[in-house]
């Protein structure tokens, strides 16, 4: 499937000259387009295109490689067409977070594949972002306020957190009252926040930026939370991922009056304009249990 879509693109830059105006054709981002050529290029052993800075011309292999992807394409139309009516099938691969596989995917799976049971489902859990070209990902699933707006994505839903700590911490070195106090205590940080930066909210629900500092980080909220639970720091933490040990009294709130900005949680795929359907359905599906 990702050699069809690498040959619509190919095409398409051939017809528009150029992959800027291929990009905005298909709906894709120019790096994403890049990406699909250089795959094509990879795939043809050789070089399709001579590159200057006023415009694109097709090589020997590439006028070749042209031909034969139209065919590619007019093989794969008429198959879409003629199995449009049908259940989707085949492998949908997803990556997510461990958090967002245990709260967000796992979850509806069963009634999902219930539903549709042609379908096989291949999650790959990484707190790392992935190459989806490269790893052959259908869907990315991406919690986060700072989104690249080069990137097609769906937005799904939001995800709430909160500052926790230990009993043990807070006894120690004190309950933060204001946000300014937290310059005064260990805040743990989660790897993939780039700067050292608390987006929060204040009382009248305004943004508010709060720089912090502590001496531990990890890619992953479960070890974070278990670092808080054993009073190392404070953190930010899924509301969902810390219920269960804030019930038990293992993490305390703090600074309940100052919640950290909610963040967005989406699905980042690699074209508008071809979608399959079992990637539409799923989409549609995880949205509707995110609204809940």
């Amino acid at each position: 499937m990702d050699r069809i879509i690498a040959a619509k693109v190919y095409i398409r830059i051939c017809e528009l000259g150029s992959l800027s105006a291929a990009a905005r054709a298909l709906n894709m981002s120019r790096p994403m387009v890049s990406r699909y050529l250089e795959q094509m290029e990879h795939w043809a052993g050789e070089r399709l295109l001579h590159r200057s800075s006023r415009k694109l011309t097709l090589t020997p292999t590439g006028e070749r490689v042209l031909q034969q992807t139209r065919a590619l394409n007019e093989v794969a139309e008429s198959i879409t067409a003629q199995n449009q009516q049908d259940l989707p099938s085949g492998t949908l691969r997803v990556a997510c977070s461990q958090f967002g596989a245990r709260y967000y995917i796992v979850p509806f799976l069963s009634d999902f594949l219930r539903e549709y049971p042609d379908l096989r489902v291949e999650l790959h859990v990484s707190s790392q972002a992935v190459n989806m070209i490269e790893e052959r990902i259908d869907l990315a699933i991406r919690i986060t306020n700072d989104l690249d707006p080069n990137i097609i994505a769906r937005r799904l839903g939001e995800c709430d957190s909160m500052l926790y700590a230990s009993p043990a911490y807070i006894e120690k070195r004190g309950m933060p009252r204001s946000p300014v106090d937290l310059e005064h205590h260990n805040c743990l940080q989660y790897s993939y926040f780039l700067r050292n930066i608390w987006q929060m909210v204040d009382e009248q629900d305004e943004p508010l930026n709060v720089e912090v500092g502590g001496n531990f980080s990890a890619n992953d909220s479960v070890v974070l939370m278990d670092a808080v639970a054993d009073g190392v720091g404070i953190a930010m933490l899924p509301v969902e991922d810390a219920k269960s040990r804030f019930e038990r009294g293992d993490l305390v709130k703090v600074l309940e009056d100052y919640p950290p900005r909610s963040m967005g949680i989406y699905g980042i795929y690699r074209s508008r304009s071809y979608l399959p359907a079992a990637l539409r359905l799923f989409l549609a599906a995880l949205a509707k249990r995110l609204a809940k």
